[in-house]
């Protein structure tokens, strides 16, 4: 599985605003509503149910919430740059300025956690999390999560 399977160029947001995790939250549930047809409400609930059971804020400025949805007939993903980093009730107690979200079919086990797995993998390198924070356009963040994806193959 690979990010460009995931995620398309309008399923990324450059220069997010929000002041905390919630609005964060509901403005990438926003775009998510739109990439997948999904109510926003119900791509918004998800999520805040997820964080209820602990926090998507994985360290080292990185958040990757996710959730499934009944309705949903394959994977998708939505990234966010936020303009300024915000508390995320991170692991490592660092504010977040990336944000992954991985929506998912109710039965998509396995390629849910794959997809986690991929997305995470991605997020660990130091460099292309440098590029994602050094750039302020959606096309080159789309271009900086897709092309390197035969260096960070499952």
């Amino acid at each position: 599985m690979e990010i460009s399977d995931l995620i398309e160029p309008r399923a990324v947001m450059a220069n997010v605003r929000a002041a905390n995790k919630k609005q964060a939250l509901q403005e990438i549930a926003r775009r998510a509503s739109e990439v997948t047809g999904e109510p926003e409400r119900a791509i918004f609930d998800v999520l805040i149910e997820r964080e209820r059971l602990g926090t998507t804020g994985v360290g080292s400025g990185i958040a990757i919430p996710h959730g499934k949805l009944a309705a949903l007939k394959r994977l998708y993903g939505v990234f966010a740059r936020l303009e300024t980093a915000i508390d995320f009730e991170s692991i490592d107690g660092q504010p977040v300025d990336l944000v992954f979200l991985l929506l998912a079919p109710a039965g998509a086990g396995a390629d849910h956690l794959k997809a986690l797995a991929r997305v995470s993998r991605l997020l660990r390198d130091r460099a292309v999390c440098e590029k994602l924070r050094g750039s302020d356009n959606a096309e080159a963040l789309y271009a900086l999560l897709t092309e390197n994806t035969a260096s960070h193959a499952a």
